[in-house]
């Protein structure tokens, strides 16, 4: 993390930068585009917890956001294409401690979906594990992008 001060008002707390650039804990959304590799997903996951530390969302909330959006950037990794960019797209808000993540990639050879589960699988579970943790989620699909999206904390604003 990197600090920056405000010329404009020298009496201002340093503003806190993450590794990507934003400014922690300002506004009530964050929007990143990391690289499509392995090495984003604990790269963004750390931008998301420290984000959302710095609102002062309980950490219960937190730690769960933490898992889904582990998950959902690993998904997208491992299932879909990237963005025409060659990144993978990461979006959350906070309002009142409800937490909305999304996370959107170039799509894939099929939509997004929970599977069944499957007692010896080796893999599969990623979904079920953000249907279990979100009040809502939800997946949509607008011009070669797919996102997949989750509420924590309590119900989202949106509907799927």
């Amino acid at each position: 993390m990197t600090a920056m001060s405000s010329d404009a008002d020298p009496a201002r707390a340093k503003a806190v930068l993450d590794e990507f650039g934003g400014t922690i804990g300002v506004g009530n959304a964050r929007t990143i585009r990391a690289p499509w590799r392995g090495s984003s997903v604990p790269r963004l996951r750390q931008a998301v917890v420290a984000d959302l530390i710095a609102r002062e969302v309980d950490d219960e909330v937190v730690d769960e956001v933490a898992i889904v959006v582990s998950e959902l950037v690993a998904n997208a990794l491992m299932h879909a294409n990237p963005l025409h960019d060659n990144t993978v797209r990461i979006h959350w808000t906070e309002r009142n401690g409800v937490v909305e993540v999304e996370v959107t990639d170039g799509g894939g050879d099929s939509t997004p979906k929970a599977l069944p589960q499957a007692v010896f699988a080796t893999s599969g579970r990623g979904l079920r594990i953000v249907r279990s943790l979100a009040h809502e989620w939800g997946v949509s699909e607008k011009k070669g992008a797919v996102t997949v999206w989750a509420a924590l904390g309590g119900p989202s604003r949106r509907r799927a």
